[in-house]
């Protein structure tokens, strides 16, 4: 048996299934309830219960409620007959305070000879609401600042996913591939950005990642594929040599595992022997689309691929507004 939640004043409505909390069946088919932990601790989701019945299978969790009748708290309850809700939604990366936190690294790979992932854990209490494509920043000891894309899905929040690429002279990535061990204690705030999907559009998606670029498109892609978003989406990753494709099974397995998405790797400084596509990331894009302004176009990565980017698509007629591109890495003319 499953239950249909109604929002106010949005009108929106979703289906919640027997034993399932309201803000995992919100998660689950992307609606955009306000949330800080998911455990009942923080009261980040309270809403206000206008009709229907709800219980709280754990136990009302009554510090958080005391001061209303009609309050709710959508990560605890459980619907026993349809529910409206008065609650304020989020639709865009500006409704999300970013806030100040500390972090366990949790696991440390090391994908290539310069790539480095990091699993992030945020205390039992907390966890972290953010959009597809929103970056952190890790505030260091001296109060200077370093900020590195969220490559996971928002759904997939168990942990924080960083991809890391080690920069010569780079203190802290120079400490993080040398020195770095499970368990350090850091200290980030997130969530930043506005590099989001418009998921409002009907266009096709065409999004292009250069090295660690692929960092905020894996996780606008992975949430794309999760919200049942039926578009067309095509990827293009461009690295220098083929060991730079830190994660080359995961965007095939996107490919068998989805009709409407389709994989180009492209290599600027080919290994003997590389059969795929030659040169920059962007000219093969242009190479293969006639039509580039139909699309929605997404793009992350060094500022030098960005600009080189976004000024052959302006001059093949594609609009300013449906370009998007990775806050913290595009610096402006």
């Amino acid at each position: 048996m499953s239950f249909t939640v109604r929002l106010s004043p949005s009108g929106n409505t979703f289906q919640v299934e027997e034993g399932e909390t309201i803000l995992d069946a919100a998660i689950r088919q992307d609606i955009g309830l306000p949330y800080g932990c998911r455990n009942g601790f923080c009261g980040a989701c309270i809403a206000t219960l206008l009709s229907g019945e709800i219980t709280y299978p754990d136990g009302e969790p009554d510090k958080l409620l005391d001061a209303s009748d009609d309050a709710c708290l959508p990560c605890q309850a459980v619907p026993a007959s349809d529910v409206e809700l008065k609650v304020k939604e989020i639709q865009a990366a500006k409704e999300i305070e970013p806030r100040m936190m500390p972090v366990k690294v949790g696991k440390i790979d090391h994908l290539a000879d310069d790539v480095v992932r990091l699993y992030l854990k945020l205390p039992d209490e907390q966890r972290l609401q953010f959009l597809a494509g929103q970056y952190l920043d890790f505030i260091l000891e001296d109060g200077r600042r370093r900020a590195f894309s969220i490559a996971n899905a928002p759904h997939d929040d168990d942990y924080i996913e960083l991809h890391i690429r080690h920069v010569d002279g780079g203190v802290f990535t120079d400490w993080a591939f040398t020195q770095m061990k499970e368990k350090t204690i850091l200290r980030i705030e997130a969530p930043l950005g506005s590099f989001t999907l418009d998921e409002e559009s009907d266009r096709p998606m065409l999004f292009i990642a250069g090295g660690t670029g692929f960092a905020p498109i894996k996780s606008q892609i992975e949430h794309a594929f999760h919200a049942g978003l039926s578009r067309p989406m095509e990827l293009y990753w461009g690295v220098r040599a083929q060991p730079d494709l830190y994660l080359p099974d995961l965007p095939r397995q996107w490919e068998r595992a989805h009709d409407n998405f389709r994989f180009v790797p492209v290599l600027s400084e080919p290994d003997e022997g590389w059969e795929g596509r030659k040169g920059w990331v962007h000219e093969a894009v242009l190479e293969d689309h006639d039509n580039l302004a139909d699309y929605d176009i997404y793009m992350a990565g060094p500022p030098v691929m960005v600009k080189a980017a976004r000024d052959a698509f302006l001059a093949r007629g594609v609009p300013e507004e449906q370009m998007h591109y990775d806050s913290f890495e595009y610096a402006a003319d």
